[in-house]
């Protein structure tokens, strides 16, 4: 995939530098780069639940990324001197729930926040190109922003920084999409 917009809030941008995470940004960054995304080019026409499981497999092709337990933050990564954390990045990838659930992820991560459980929170959306062409009532960057920017507004204290990802190219086949709640029979 393609990195399409950054937007920082609550001094993140600062924060990165200051407590030594560039390498671990620059790798999240790498992660993203390295999932390949091609979409059937019509609307809503590709599952976005399987684009979460190719991000979802980058992340653990990666060393030391935890994938946390529903209802926590989804990745998270620990800068170690030594034997000693000095530093945590928590990462919500937000490409395959509905677009309400962006408030859970900001929540999530003010916690982590709170808790010291995290120093600086990531949260990916697609961009709002690339939602064009996934199951409706996913969030895109435009949304996140307005969300964080109006609705949330306290969000904008926290170091939450939102990355908008893009598909690589088109495809003759739409990405499946996932089969839930096929009841019994």
């Amino acid at each position: 995939m393609k990195i399409a917009r950054i937007k920082y809030y609550g001094g993140a941008r600062e924060k990165v530098c200051r407590l030594g995470l560039s390498h671990l940004f620059l790798e999240l960054q790498e992660i993203l780069m390295s999932t390949e995304v091609r979409v059937f080019p019509e609307k809503q026409k590709n599952g976005a639940g399987a684009i979460r499981e190719l991000i979802d497999a980058s992340f653990k092709a990666f060393s030391e990324w935890d994938q946390s337990k529903s209802g926590d933050i989804d990745w998270i990564k620990r800068m170690r001197y030594n034997q000693t954390i000095v530093s945590r990045m928590g990462v919500e990838i937000q490409v395959s729930g509905r677009s309400d659930l962006l408030a859970r992820d900001i929540v999530h991560i003010r916690n982590g926040l709170q808790d010291s459980y995290i120093d600086i929170g990531v949260i990916v959306v697609p961009s709002d190109d690339f939602e064009y062409y996934l199951t409706d009532r996913v969030a895109n960057f435009s949304y996140a922003v307005r969300y964080v920017e109006k609705e949330l507004r306290e969000a904008q204290t926290y170091p939450i920084i939102i990355i908008a990802i893009e598909h690589d190219g088109t495809s003759s086949t739409p990405i499946e999409k996932k089969r839930t709640n096929r009841g019994r029979g």
